[in-house]
């Protein structure tokens, strides 16, 4: 039981990561600068958070899916 809890763990980490670096914060915020010029409410604040955010995506991402790991190296152990 604890080597499953710890794959879970694992895997929760990874697609946490991939979720919250990947999607909301590169595809997402680019998809809302998108938006905002299509309408025309395009500012400059605006695009300083899309670059921002796509700059610190990966960072977010890999930080949650090594946590991941973590857990999984503390719940995996024999």
């Amino acid at each position: 039981m604890r080597k499953v809890l710890a794959w879970l763990i694992l895997l929760a980490g990874i697609v946490g990561g991939l979720y919250v670096g990947g999607y909301l914060m590169f595809i997402k915020a680019i998809l809302i600068a998108c938006h905002a010029f299509d309408i025309g409410s395009l500012t400059a604040v605006l695009v300083g958070k899309t670059i921002i955010k796509c700059v610190f995506a990966s960072v977010v991402g890999g930080l949650i899916a090594f946590a991941g790991f973590i857990g999984f190296g503390i719940a995996y152990k024999e």
